[in-house]
């Protein structure tokens, strides 16, 4: 007997190519039906078939605040009121843009003087490294195995995300000439680092790097790593981009940043980008850096980008009042809640003898089903992954909802109340002994 997920997967793959309009919703490596979500309310979703989960996915990140935020919800009905887009300036995209470049700060350092508005992360890495192209007169691009900056077409080789979970390269697709302007190196390894730019050093345009990995599962930067990659780079005369796509006003107000700046880890990035949390959970996504280099954009420089959709009113009401509801104590709370769950994960993984390590960064964290933490993208593929699927439908059995992959970082959110915190608390053992019963 099949339930409406069933149902609507069927149909799906009738009209959309794995019946998915991203592969790791497909479930590919957990296996099952996907569900299909109807709606979603602080800290819990509900699928088609009337099921609710506890959600530790979070939109891949962008529900800080919990799904549905009543005043995230007004703001967009009142834009959405006035109109749906106009193709044209407006005052909210002023005001997300001066909001975003005061946020990024360290006391008074602030990297992000100027903001450019976009729809998609995607799109922003890409814009990121164009323009870091263009302000150097240089083509090559290095990027870290295991990174995940979007699917433009020198970005997919050896990524994370997705292309992780499917145990891809690359893509088809992507010419060799555009392959080969992106130099892949291994992460948090500073040996990898000094060579390619001894031997490339002055072809390199940019080295691109997430503020923390978090695609390949949690994989948080070496102390001092991210300052090396910036002090390398810039004694090269190339740029660092900094990708906090996923970590941008996550994890810190001013971001992973700003959480590294806090704990004295003193580096300043070119050029940042953001989305996720900055569109409050719509489509929206930015790019930000110092003046003389994001000037270079046109219509002011030789830096072309356009998008009719960028700063979309609805987009930035949505990220206006997440940001500007981003307290503080809501960073206090989703901290406190992430702690907490990610001790109960270790204590239920630990009593049933697997093997494991539970890797943070910030409020970020997953479990890696290897005796240590992994450092870089192979340590990170070598694991028992195996084990992922049975802990993930236990959970979800149990009404937990977990990302669909072992690549994923896990998501906690302000609305995660003492009911569902329990109530994730009770599930975990039930699926660290599935997880343990597991056999490749």
């Amino acid at each position: 007997m099949t339930d409406r997920n069933d149902d609507l997967f069927s149909a799906a793959r009738a009209v959309i190519p794995g019946g998915v309009n991203s592969p790791v919703r497909a479930y590919g490596s957990v296996g099952g039906t996907p569900r299909f979500l109807a709606s979603a309310k602080g800290a819990r979703v509900t699928d088609a078939a009337g099921r609710e989960y506890v959600d530790l996915v979070a939109s891949w990140g962008p529900a800080l605040l919990g799904h549905a935020h009543p005043e995230i919800v007004a703001a967009v009905q009142e834009a959405a009121s006035r109109g749906l887009s106009f193709g044209a300036p407006t005052e909210g995209e002023v005001e997300l843009a001066a909001l975003i470049a005061d946020r990024v700060r360290f006391g008074e350092i602030r990297p992000v003087e100027r903001v450019r508005l976009v729809s998609t992360g995607t799109e922003a890495t890409m814009t990121a490294i164009r323009l870091a192209r263009g302000a150097t007169g240089r083509d090559l691009l290095v990027k870290f195995a295991g990174h995940y900056h979007g699917h433009s077409d020198g970005l997919l080789a050896e990524a994370g995300s997705g292309v992780a979970t499917l145990a891809l390269p690359g893509s088809a697709g992507v010419p060799a000439p555009i392959a080969a302007q992106t130099l892949v190196i291994g992460y948090n390894d500073p040996d990898a680092l000094a060579a390619v730019f001894a031997e490339h050093g002055q072809r390199i345009a940019a080295v691109i790097v997430e503020a923390s990995a978090a695609n390949m599962g949690v994989v948080a930067p070496l102390p001092g790593f991210n300052r090396l990659i910036a002090e390398t780079a810039h004694g090269h005369g190339a740029l660092m981009i900094l990708d906090e796509v996923l970590t941008g006003f996550r994890v810190h107000p001013a971001g992973y940043w700003g959480l590294q700046a806090a704990a004295g880890e003193d580096y300043l990035p070119d050029i940042f980008t953001f989305g996720k949390v900055v569109g409050g959970g719509m489509p929206l996504a930015a790019l930000g850096g110092r003046a003389d280099v994001m000037d270079l954009l046109a219509p002011l420089g030789p830096v072309y980008q356009a998008g009719t959709l960028s700063g979309n009113p609805l987009s930035v009401a949505a990220g206006l009042a997440t940001l500007r509801l981003a307290t503080p104590e809501v960073y206090a709370t989703v901290d406190a809640a992430s702690a907490r769950v990610s001790t109960a994960l270790d204590a239920a993984l630990t009593s049933a003898g697997v093997t494991h390590a539970v890797a943070t960064a910030g409020n970020l964290f997953n479990a890696s089903f290897r005796a240590s933490a992994p450092s870089d993208y192979a340590e990170a593929q070598a694991q028992d992954s195996f084990r992922y699927a049975p802990f993930f439908h236990s959970l979800r059995e149990q009404g937990v909802a977990l990302p669909p992959s072992v690549f994923e970082a896990w998501f906690l959110t302000a609305a995660h109340g003492e009911e569902e915190l329990q109530l994730i608390e009770a599930a975990l053992p039930v699926a660290a002994a599935a997880a343990a019963a597991a056999r490749p």
